[in-house]
């Protein structure tokens, strides 16, 4: 649609980040999400997207930024199309909002092309990594526990769950440095609904690191309409797909997507839809779904995600966070419990999957020692309740020794972070995949027996618990 043949209504009512725009004609009216954009009192430019179809050419939209100051009856030009973002190697080190604006106040950017955000998904694709062909590839993290108990594959989606205060951006801020230091790859952070202090932390963290050249950022954070938070995540895969469509290896970061369905509740909620029985909007499933069936593998390229996902009240059976659990190929859950014995990272082994730890993809060595942890944690967890009412003394000399081999596992699958340097005063550690193999090994076959377990918290190689 040209400029001249834009289709133009008037505002007549705003009520927060709601907003209804009239148009003359029933042909004039603008289609579902296609976007509108208006001029506030003070000069802003304010883009609303259109919900839902009201009698009397009447559209009810979304706006995606503050509506203060806009006035009544003022002039909304229908832009003839969905909301388009810009792409290209340009959004390198900068920061963009849901509109793809910049936020970082380095100028505009420069960039040809553009890409639309709204996608249709309707062609379905059954587990495209084996209909490729493709052999799954591990992605090493040089973090302990990920990799020995949640191996990450490439194409694949790893969530990391836990309630406030568990660690949640730590540990995906220490993913992000790891992987994009260790390995050739480009990166999507897509922070959706989070505090935009950690959004500033986490920039400048990049900029000393000297890591900016391969990070693109979209920013829609806590202090912004339900629009903005939610439209975010598109913003962000928008961004990822086309570095994919170049035949990269894209890495997609998203904190937070249970902010991203919450903002999608807020929206069902100031539109008057009426909530289903659990109290989350009645779309909830095709909401997720919209957004997570877009990370999938192609020929040339893939994304491999990881989404921290907030859980209520620490309760893992809310209905949201069960909903964003069944496009997850690892769950990794964080522990109150753990955390408070400063266990970090507080991944709790138990309550945790991941279905890429399988022998055909990991290695039958791997996969052996890994269950012979499991199993030592799973009596390690009974034992927990008994020692503190009969004394470790009481117990039997095997179930003595697997208790203190269990302890002695915990302390070692911690490690100190580079991007925690500041808050902890040790120097981070990137540990291989076979020095945690080597180190978990010596510890289940009873070689370091005599060692103190205090000895192996917070280390990286085994060889650093025998130093004196």
């Amino acid at each position: 649609m040209t400029t001249e043949s834009r289709v133009k209504g008037v505002v007549i009512a705003a009520q927060g980040p709601i907003v209804d725009v009239k148009f003359k004609t029933l042909e004039d009216l603008p289609a579902i999400n296609e976007t509108i954009k208006v001029t506030a009192f003070d000069g802003r430019v304010i883009v609303l997207v259109v919900a839902e179809h009201l009698p009397e050419h009447i559209v009810r939209c979304l706006s995606f930024g503050p509506t203060l100051n806009l006035k009544r009856n003022s002039e909304a030009e229908a832009t003839g199309g969905s909301r388009k973002i810009p792409v290209g190697e340009s959004l390198f080190g900068r920061i963009i909002n849901v509109t793809g604006e910049p936020i970082d106040d380095k100028g505009k950017i420069v960039s040809k092309m553009t890409a639309s955000v709204e996608k249709d998904i309707s062609r379905a694709f059954l587990n495209p990594d084996r209909l490729l062909g493709q052999e799954p590839k591990i992605l090493e993290t040089g973090i302990k526990i990920i990799d020995l108990l949640f191996p990450m594959i490439k194409g694949s989606k790893t969530g990391i769950i836990g309630g406030a205060g568990l660690g949640k951006t730590v540990l995906m801020l220490e993913l992000i440095h790891n992987v994009i230091a260790k390995h050739e790859g480009v990166c999507v952070f897509t922070g959706a609904g989070e505090r935009i202090r950690e959004g500033n932390e986490l920039y400048l963290e990049f900029e000393r690191q000297k890591m900016l050249d391969k990070i693109m950022f979209a920013f829609g954070q806590m202090n912004e309409p339900p629009g903005a938070k939610f439209g975010i995540a598109f913003t962000g895969i928008t961004m990822a797909e086309y570095l994919q469509e170049q035949n990269n290896e894209v890495l997609f970061f998203i904190d937070n997507v249970y902010r991203f369905v919450q903002a999608g509740a807020e929206m069902s909620t100031l539109l008057g839809r009426v909530p289903s029985e659990t109290g989350y909007q009645p779309t909830l499933a095709s909401e997720v779904s919209s957004f997570q069936e877009r990370i999938r593998t192609k020929e040339g390229g893939s994304i491999t995600a990881i989404e921290t996902v907030y859980v209520p009240a620490d309760d893992l059976t809310d209905p949201a966070v069960v909903t964003i659990f069944s496009y997850l190929n690892s769950i990794i859950v964080l522990s109150r419990e753990r955390s408070q014995l400063k266990l970090h990272p507080a991944i709790d082994p138990l309550l945790s999957s991941c279905s890429n730890l399988d022998a055909s993809i990991v290695g039958r060595e791997h996969f052996t020692i890994t269950q012979e942890i499991m199993k030592i944690f799973t009596k390690y967890k009974e034992l927990k309740k008994i020692v503190p009412v009969v004394g470790i003394e009481e117990l039997a000399k095997s179930s003595r020794t697997l208790y203190d081999r269990a302890q002695k596992l915990e302390n070692f699958l911690t490690q100190p972070f580079f991007v925690a340097e500041a808050y902890t005063g040790r120097k981070g550690e990137y540990v291989p995949l076979k020095d945690t193999l080597e180190g978990c090994e010596k510890i289940i076959s009873g070689r370091l027996d005599d060692v103190p377990e205090h000895k192996f918290y917070s280390i990286g190689k085994v060889a650093d618990a025998l130093k004196e």
